[in-house]
């Protein structure tokens, strides 16, 4: 990633430069896969199995042979069908901070879970699967599912453009528990579900959202919840001490405090909702992953191939 600093300005084809950062993502992601111990994938994502003594060896992987001493087959003849839908929230808070809207490196939570959601395309394609987009918050978009080279153009563009409005226009807002609902209703084909949201807006009704992901596991498909902050500011409310001038990028309203006063009360507060979100999710047999925009994206696509694994 190191070529790419900063996204700014974009002309368009911005899509190109942020298909391009999904891409060094993945790619640094798969070298780090080679020097690390097989886990069961490959890295090329074709179908592994065991070799077994006296069959042929022609479908022998044999670089793979040479990084684990083990023999694996190839197996191409039975192409995998997963149908994986992305929801992305788009609503204020994820464009928090403001500043790090084009920085690579310590991306705004929204260009974090853009860019997270094009190295998932790009992985998904690789490995021949389905994907959709679909977008809630200050943006409404579903997409079809579809694997070819136009769909994921369609969709990085559309990511892009996002991140090109100075603001969302949207006045109201679509709520996650409702298009968690919408989605139970809608995929009659069992699927894998992948989240990105900062779930500020659900912590008022907590019950409702709970009830959603309830709706969406009883259609039998599967959840993986990436719950995506700025750890540092939004979890522990870490500021430096003194007077600040707090904007909610929901509404626009202002707050002049301290934070040192608040910061203990706000603390509690937010592990009280991180420790019922826990509970909830492992009750339901829901994939939740905390993730620190800070953190880089191997988190991600190392939970994305750890799940599909072991869906096939």
């Amino acid at each position: 990633m190191a070529e790419i600093q900063s996204l700014e300005p974009f002309h368009y084809r911005d899509f190109e430069q942020l298909e391009l950062l999904a891409r060094q993502v993945v790619e640094g992601f798969i070298t780090g896969l080679h020097k690390s111990p097989f886990h069961g994938f490959s890295v090329e994502f074709s179908e592994h199995r065991i070799y077994n003594p006296g069959e042929s060896i022609r479908n022998i992987d044999w670089k793979l042979f040479a990084r684990t001493d083990r023999l694996y087959t190839k197996r191409y003849e039975e192409e995998t069908n997963l149908r994986c839908r992305i929801l992305l929230d788009t609503s204020g808070s994820m464009f928090y901070p403001r500043e790090r809207m084009r920085q690579v490196e310590n991306p705004a939570k929204f260009l974090f879970s853009a860019t997270a959601t094009l190295a998932l395309m790009n992985l998904l394609k690789r490995q021949r699967d389905a994907v959709a987009l679909s977008l809630f918050g200050r943006e409404d978009f579903h997409s079809q599912v579809g694997s070819t080279y136009q769909h994921h153009k369609a969709l990085a563009t559309k990511l892009s453009q996002i991140l090109k409005e100075k603001s969302l226009k949207g006045e109201e807002q679509v709520s996650l528990s409702d298009q968690l609902h919408l989605m139970a209703e809608r995929t009659e084909r069992r699927s894998l579900i992948i989240i990105f949201s900062d779930l500020l807006e659900v912590q008022d009704d907590p019950q409702a959202f709970l009830d959603a992901l309830q709706h969406l596991k009883h259609g039998k498909h599967e959840v993986v919840l990436f719950h995506t902050l700025d750890r540092e500011t939004e979890t522990d409310f870490d500021f430096q001490s003194g007077p600040h001038k707090f904007v909610d990028l929901e509404t626009g309203q202002e707050l002049r405090l301290n934070p040192a006063d608040i910061q203990g009360a706000y603390q509690e507060q937010m592990n009280a909702f991180r420790d019922l979100l826990r509970r909830k999710c492992l009750q339901y047999r829901i994939d939740l992953h905390e993730v620190d925009v800070k953190d880089g994206y191997s988190k991600v696509l190392q939970s994305y191939l750890l799940k599909r694994k072991k869906l096939y």
